[in-house]
């Protein structure tokens, strides 16, 4: 019994790490990014946070740091633009490939039409982002190109 007590606990000790990656589902990933972009409470309103918590819970190990790292960027690239104010957010599963998963966003930003497509992979950490392509840059080339 005593055994059995031992082992509840180191489950339950590694439990909180586990939940603090990934998401059940691509769709469920992506509308949490985008959570943090809306007009309610300012914590939730100042776009997806840098720090390495929201790193680890988003992005796959190969983004994390790039993520999180300091740099001088012109705009978010999940908003397409240095301010926003979003409309309703379409989010679609567009195609499985393999390991990765690909989703659509399409959603209004002042009144300028922004599709994004997020490559998404399933591990054991859950769902999480690998890249996030624009229809002119990605995610990866962005943070690399504007890293301090």
């Amino acid at each position: 019994m005593r055994e059995l007590a031992g082992i509840v606990a180191l489950l339950a000790g590694l439990w909180p790490a586990a939940a603090d990656a990934g998401f059940r589902t691509p769709e469920s990933l992506v509308r949490n990014v985008y959570a943090h972009y809306g007009d309610g409470a300012p914590e939730l309103s100042k776009g997806l946070p840098r720090d390495a918590a929201s790193a680890r819970q988003f992005f796959d190990p190969s983004l994390r740091r790039a993520w999180s790292a300091p740099r001088v960027e012109p705009y978010d690239f999940l908003v397409q633009s240095p301010n926003w104010k979003l409309g309703p957010i379409a989010i679609t599963v567009v195609r499985r490939q393999y390991d990765k998963t690909y989703v659509a966003a399409n959603f209004d930003n002042r009144g300028r039409q922004v599709t994004l497509n997020f490559v998404l992979v399933n591990g054991a950490e859950g769902w999480l982002i690998t890249d996030v392509e624009s229809p002119h840059d990605s995610l990866r080339m962005f943070l690399e190109q504007f890293r301090k």
